[in-house]
This record gives C-alpha cells, sequence and structure tokens, in this order.
C-alpha cells in the first residue's frame, strides 16, 4: 500500500518540468521519456524521484532491473522489518531511552508536567537540536539557541502540541569539521542480524551543502560509500540532483580517500546494537564519531535504498538478494 499512497501523492508538475529539463539536456524525446517513465513504475516498481535519481532514461533494462525500487523495498522490509514492532525505532525519544548507552547524550520530551525539567534543560544547553517525535530526512530538526527563546512557557507548549522534544548538540570530531562545520556529517550504516550474528550490508557518509544544519540527502546534503574493511571514503559524492563532488563544494576538502575517526569503534557499536533487534532485522544506523568515539543518533527500520544506490551509482538488488537467502536457507 506504500508504493500506490507514495505514486498517487507524487508532484506530477515538478516531476514533469525536471523531466522536461533531462528530455532538453539529454536529446531525448519527452513524450517518450514520459511513456518510459510509467512503463518502470509498473515494470520495476519504482516511483517518479526514482527514474530521474537512477537515471532509467539511460538505463537497460539489465541494469534496471538491479535496481530496488519502493514496491520491493515495501515487501522486502515487511519480511525483515515488519511494522507490527516499528515504535521501538520509529519514535526516536524511545529509542533515545532504550539504547542510551549508544546515544550518549541528554534528550527531553517536553510534557505537561516537567516544565522544571524543560527549565533545568535550557539552562545546561546554550545551544540543543529540536526534532519531531517521528520525523524522516531531517525535515523540521531545527538548531536552536537558548538565548533566543523570548517566551519559554509559550515555546514549551508549542513543542508539546508539535510533538517536538531536544537532544543535546553532538559536537563532532575535527577531522570531520574539516569536511563541512555547518551540520554533524553522519554516516549511515545498514546491518542485518542474521540470527544473533549480526553484520554491515553496507556503509556510507552524508555530508553537509555547508549551508543547511543538517546532512540529510533530502535536505541538501550528499552522500558517498566507505569501504568497510578501511573506514575510508571511496570516490566521489553525488546529492539528490545527482551532482558530482570529489572534493566539498565549500570547504574543499578531498572526498576520497578520507579517513573516518574511530572507524574499529564505529563497527563495534553498530554490530553490538544490531545484535539486540532480533525482530526488526535490517536497520540504518545513523552515526556521528565525536573527539571520545562514536555514537548512534538514530537507528531507522526501513532504511532507503535512495541513498545507497545514487551514492554506489548502480542498483543493489544484491544487498536484498543476500539477506533473502540467508533467511531461506536458515528457515529449510
Amino acid at each position: 500500500m506504500a508504493f500506490y499512497s507514495y505514486i498517487f501523492s507524487a508532484n506530477y508538475k515538478r516531476f514533469n518540468d525536471k523531466l522536461k529539463a533531462v528530455a532538453k539536456r539529454e536529446k531525448k524525446n519527452h513524450f517518450f521519456l514520459t511513456v518510459d517513465t510509467f512503463y518502470s513504475i509498473v515494470r520495476y516498481g519504482i516511483g517518479l524521484t526514482d527514474y530521474l535519481n537512477y537515471e532509467f532514461y539511460k538505463k537497460k533494462n539489465a541494469e534496471r532491473k538491479e535496481y530496488a525500487g519502493i514496491k520491493i523495498q515495501d515487501s522486502f522490509y515487511e519480511q525483515v522489518s515488519p511494522s507490527a514492532y516499528k515504535k521501538r525505532f520509529t519514535v526516536k525519544p524511545n529509542f533515545l531511552e532504550e539504547f542510551k548507552d549508544f546515544t550518549k547524550r541528554d534528550f527531553l520530551v517536553p510534557k505537561e508536567d516537567n516544565f522544571e525539567a524543560f527549565n533545568h534543560f535550557l539552562n545546561k544547553h546554550k545551544t540543543f537540536m529540536s526534532k519531531p517525535y517521528d520525523g524522516l530526512g531531517g525535515a523540521d530538526v531545527k538548531k536552536v539557541h537558548t538565548k533566543d527563546i523570548k517566551d519559554k512557557e509559550a515555546y514549551f507548549k508549542e513543542c508539546i502540541e508539535g510533538r517536538i522534544f531536544f537532544e543535546e548538540l553532538v559536537i563532532q570530531h575535527k577531522d570531520l569539521n574539516k569536511l563541512s562545520p555547518t551540520s554533524v556529517n553522519t554516516m549511515r550504516i545498514v546491518t542485518f542480524n542474521d540470527h544473533g550474528i549480526p553484520r554491515i550490508l553496507w556503509a556510507g557518509l552524508r555530508i553537509g551543502n555547508g549551508i543547511n544544519s543538517v546532512d540529510n540527502f533530502h535536505a541538501g546534503g550528499m552522500a558517498l560509500p566507505i569501504d568497510i574493511e578501511t573506514g575510508k571514503l571511496v570516490g566521489s559524492a553525488r546529492d539528490k540532483d545527482l551532482n558530482e563532488y570529489a572534493s566539498h563544494p565549500v570547504t574543499k576538502v578531498k572526498f576520497n580517500d578520507f579517513q573516518i575517526p574511530f572507524f574499529d569503534e564505529v563497527k563495534k557499536m553498530v554490530l553490538d546494537l544490531s545484535k539486540l533487534s532480533d525482530k526488526i532485522l535490517v536497520l540504518g544506523l545513523d552515526v556521528a564519531v565525536t573527539e571520545n568515539g562514536p555514537l548512534i543518533i538514530e537507528a531507522n527500520r526501513r532504511p532507503g535504498f535512495d541513498v545507497i544506490q545514487v551514492a554506489d551509482r548502480r542498483g543493489r538488488m544484491d544487498i536484498i538478494r543476500d539477506v533473502l537467502r540467508t533467511l531461506e536457507k536458515e528457515d529449510k
């Protein structure tokens, strides 16, 4: 059902404008691309933006089959990360409380009876992050300076009504700060708990664009893969509009071979957490690194394949096949 709601809620005008630009740039017929888009939606289960993000207009059928579209992802995640168990990870304050040994930071959920705790949090943290309980893609995530809150009671009530909670500001490692200092540049690491033996399926780094305060792919950020063995960045970064960056557009730091600090500790942390998740078998863990080591920002029970496939510049159905084959073997 999520696939069909995604299709029917799409912004067709915006998509068509982008498709016209592609047709002009690639010297292809706009009508043909329109027909091909809807053929691809039916044939490969992708969404409108997937057609553009994965450059389907350049791909042969054999290549297209290797992309995990929305429809395939829906089916996959219902098998490995069933929605019946989603609250453990989708309600972010719950995750912070249960996995506090991994998240390693202060947080507060404004409630009618904790205005005093709210004041204490503000006195303790001159700058903090405000987030929705269950937001996606960095939407409505804001950096807040306590001095800018003029009416604390009004702000407190506003946050209760808006289901907003607060987190201690994460100060990233100086090496990652060199990449982009305006945002915490986090890793997306996808793990699979294979009957108590967790492993890493994919790792990449999201980097802020130097303007926004978040690094999310859907908020102007860029991403590229990480070599799981070495912890080094691989190749150049891409943003959602498929712009390529060999180095950061603002800081000019080169990406390829950039070493992620504390990467052995990062791997141990995500595998340790994955081992604790026996119902949600596949997780997308967002990891930051501070001067004292790594910490988990949040966990996603349905880590989207858009970042993975855009960053890798190819379809990653191999990841899905690998997980499902493993589960089939165990069931026999």
